[in-house]
């Protein structure tokens, strides 16, 4: 469901669960669809996620995009 919500909105990175029940990833876009992602895994997630709490970091600017295509990584 992120990769589809990343796709949508026009993003590209990835995404992973982590064995302690996080979320880890790097997405990259325009500035204003970035946000729009944050906040849907901010509010809604994936239908099964539980959202407890929301941090982003190590947030910057970019010339050109770094990654191509949007993928769940395992």
């Amino acid at each position: 469901m992120c990769k589809k919500e990343g796709l949508r909105l026009g993003l590209v990175g990835w995404v992973k669960n982590t064995y302690s029940g996080t979320v880890v990833g790097q997405v990259q876009g325009p500035a204003d669809r970035v946000e729009e992602m944050k906040v849907w895994l901010s509010k809604e997630g994936s239908p099964t996620s539980r959202i407890t709490r929301a941090c982003f970091s190590n947030q910057r600017s970019i010339d050109k995009l770094e990654l191509s295509g949007f993928k769940t990584r395992f």
